[in-house]
């Protein structure tokens, strides 16, 4: 989230995803915190899942582009 946010300047922190920009939420620190850990286990709620809704603001490929980049920059792939 940090290197999207900050280094990719891609999209708006969100709880809802319901906006015409491009946005992201990090769920189990937000909107499913309330959610026991043991519960998110089970319902497969990991630590470091993000949401995105891709909004109308930029491209397709551009968007892609930047989540490769922070995933590699961030050792994901």
């Amino acid at each position: 989230m940090l290197l999207l946010q900050n280094k990719e300047r891609f999209g708006l922190i969100a709880v809802s995803l319901g906006y015409f920009d491009t946005l992201r939420s990090c769920s189990g620190s937000s909107t499913a915190s309330e959610i026991a850990v043991e519960d998110q286990k089970t319902i497969g709620l990991s630590p470091g899942l993000v949401r995105l809704s891709i909004g109308i603001t930029g491209s397709l490929p551009e968007r892609l582009e930047q989540i490769e980049r922070a995933a590699k920059e961030a050792g994901l792939v």
